[in-house]
């Protein structure tokens, strides 16, 4: 039989952590007959998720990619990581993908965890169906599962399925597009038989609902419903097809991946509803010879792989394209990806994906094309919302540490390192405490690089309050020249965020002007840590008098007096601590609200407003002010807080004058010996 499509259908297998789209992915390869076995991640014998991370954590920690072919068509797998921390490695993979699927949880509790996934899948109009997964697991009904997933969805939930019960298990379901029923057989195909008596009367309503919602967005067999007359099956499936690929509708099917149940039906499914790759290199705005790249990494024996999408065409090493920023650029070897194995490949045709050997210049999210290239998709990133200080516990390992991180951001656009001069630490910054955790994990393993980690240092500065004028004066005669300046200097508060101002009311040359921006610079190496131990701001300075000496001042003697000066006056301007305040903006399901303004309240946060979430149902949005000191672990109590739904962003707003015990507490800390 010749195969539905031309070229390879990209799958995106997509959902919260924990619904079983890895496991999913596994009985598709199975059914398929791509695997003589079904593995299990529970017991590490997946094709999906074979780092040692995601074996460690029994869950996806990057994306996985698969390929298997069914009924002479090819299909290619992304099993997008569903936890928060891992989210954005797939992000990418998913916005040139031809169809999504949603696995989500049969518990409707659980399963409203699938909200941020279909809203992302929406606003990249990526065609989607849902898979409710584990439904031999499933307590309540399909019809309850529906109304708590439809405010979750802008495009009607159109149930393909109803389930057929044996007592409290569901032995099967009922296709009511088909009319037949198929009774579970793990392992095994479904078996088909007539469908039951007792569900017969609500076949024919579902049924009819469900031609209700085709028509919808198909005039003719509108027509045909009011006129009562009965659509043939090739009608109802062609609408099914063409609704579904144009992201009209989205179908809901169930079934069990551990148990084999309803995947094989959902392989048919995907043959006749998934759109062929011409329509996402249309949404996309590919030209001929185009290749998306998602992915770059650099684990493992091959080096570095850069993983890319084929669009308009076949691709073959050696070709030469053009890369991000008009390049010629050299296609190497070529690889077809099953979970952690590869095998190489002469040619790729039109829609496979691929890892590329030794392709340097081209990143994440930029495309190889053979003339101009096509716009690269709006992804939303999550927000680095954690951060670790980090430093290797051996010296000698700083250059190697450098490499290795450069490596490791390359890979995960989620991470982000940067040298802080001011504190004098590195910082690792990530989507949450897992995320950083995998990726220390991920640096000792292929690096060899072990280093320490605590919570970064918050930057607190300091300021004063009364006007000063103090004298600097150094003087120092060691045979020969010797060195004299003498400066006063006027030193006075300014408004909160002005920084610094210097200015001079020198008259009759007491200090000759070669040497007021060395009173100047002196004053601002003062200004690097004041008396309580950290960097002063919002002071103004003027310099209003002095003297100095024809042959022993100099301008190192006059920034020494400036520098001396400014020391002095600031010990006696009334120093105060100030404390960076982040204006953070929460969205939470509106059932976790009232816990996170308590948490709010609890870390000294100050509420500025409270509002539905624009667009989404029953959700909310909460902005508030929070000291940066009260922020670490502000996200996992967050996650705790709301089933993991709720996140944050955060960005610097003010300083604010701490006061008090807290004030005297972090002083102490910083004016302690090391």
């Amino acid at each position: 039989m010749p195969g539905r499509a031309a070229g390879t259908r990209n799958i995106a297998l997509v959902g919260p952590g924990g619904a079983g789209k890895t496991s999913l992915a596994e009985a598709l390869l199975f059914a398929a007959g791509a695997i003589s076995r079904q593995g299990s991640v529970a017991d590490g014998s997946s094709v999906g998720d074979a780092s040692p991370e995601a074996r460690a954590r029994g869950g996806s920690t990057e994306l996985n990619l698969m390929h298997f072919d069914y009924l002479d068509d090819r299909y290619a797998l992304i099993d997008a990581p569903g936890s928060v921390g891992f989210a954005a490695d797939g992000a990418l993979g998913v916005a040139a993908s031809d169809l999504a699927i949603v696995v989500v949880d049969p518990d409707p509790d659980r399963a409203l965890l699938a909200e941020p996934t279909l809203r992302q899948l929406e606003s990249l109009d990526i065609p989607h169906i849902i898979f409710v997964n584990k439904i031999d697991q499933a307590r309540g009904s399909i019809q309850t599962l529906l109304e708590s997933l439809q405010p979750m969805s802008a495009r009607p939930l159109v149930a393909r399925w109803i389930p057929i019960r044996q007592g409290e298990k569901i032995a099967g379901f009922v296709d009511i597009a088909l009319e037949r029923a198929y009774y579970y057989r793990p392992g095994q195909p479904s078996e088909q038989k007539e469908i039951p008596e007792d569900l017969a009367d609500r076949e024919a309503l579902e049924r009819a609902h469900m031609l209700e919602q085709l028509a919808d967005h198909d005039d003719v067999l509108l027509e045909q419903l009011l006129m009562d007359e009965v659509p043939d099956r090739q009608t109802v499936f062609a609408d099914l097809s063409k609704e579904t690929g144009q992201g009209q509708i989205v179908p809901v099917l169930f079934g069990s991946a551990l148990n084999d149940f309803g995947v094989r039906r959902l392989l048919k499914t995907l043959r006749h509803d998934a759109p062929d790759p011409k329509v996402a290199a249309e949404r996309l705005g590919t030209a001929a010879g185009c290749a998306f790249v998602f992915k770059v990494s650099n684990s493992g024996t091959m080096g570095r792989l850069t993983y890319a999408r084929v669009f308009g065409g076949g691709l073959k090493e050696g070709a030469e394209l053009q890369g991000p920023d008009g390049h010629s650029v050299r296609v190497g070897t070529l690889f077809a990806v099953q979970g952690d194995k590869t095998v190489k490949l002469g040619e790729a045709r039109e829609g496979d994906i691929v890892a590329i050997a030794k392709l340097e210049g081209v990143g994440a999210g930029e495309w190889l094309s053979s003339g101009s290239a096509p716009s690269v998709p709006e992804v939303a990133q999550p927000t680095r919302n954690y951060s670790l200080a980090i430093a290797t516990r051996d010296r000698k390992d700083d250059v190697r540490l450098s490499t290795a991180l450069h490596k490791l951001t390359e890979e995960d656009r989620a991470l982000q390192w940067e040298q802080d001069e001011a504190l004098h630490e590195t910082r690792l910054k990530g989507i949450n405490d897992e995320h950083l955790k995998v990726t220390l994990e991920r640096l000792k393993r292929r690096y060899g690089v072990a280093v320490d980690s605590r919570p970064p240092s918050v930057g607190y500065k300091e300021s004063i309050r009364k006007t000063v004028t103090q004298r600097g004066r150094h003087k120092k005669q060691s045979g020969g020249h010797g060195q004299f300046g003498d400066a006063v200097i006027e030193v006075k508060p300014l408004p909160r965020g002005q920084g610094f101002r210097f200015d001079e009311r020198i008259s009759g040359g007491v200090v000759p002007k070669q040497w007021i921006p060395a009173v100047e610079a002196g004053v601002r190496d003062a200004l690097a840590k004041g008396p309580l131990g950290f960097p002063v701001v919002d002071v103004a300075v003027t310099l209003v008098d002095g003297s100095y000496h024809s042959v022993d001042s100099s301008e190192i003697a006059f920034r020494t007096a400036g520098r001396i000066g400014m020391s002095e006056a600031l010990a006696a301007a009334a120093p105060h601590l100030l404390e960076p305040v982040m204006k953070v903006t929460v969205v939470a399901p509106n059932g976790a609200t009232s816990r996170v303004t308590s948490a709010i309240a609890s870390r000294r946060g100050q509420m500025l407003g409270m509002g539905p979430r624009e667009g989404w149902s029953r959700w909310d949005q909460v902005e508030a002010l929070i000291p940066e000191a009260e922020m670490q672990g502000f996200d996992a109590e967050l996650r705790s807080l709301s089933q993991g739904l709720a996140t944050y962003t955060a960005e610097f707003d003010h300083l604010a004058e701490l006061n008090g015990t807290l004030a005297e507490k972090v002083v102490q800390r910083e004016l302690e010996p090391a």
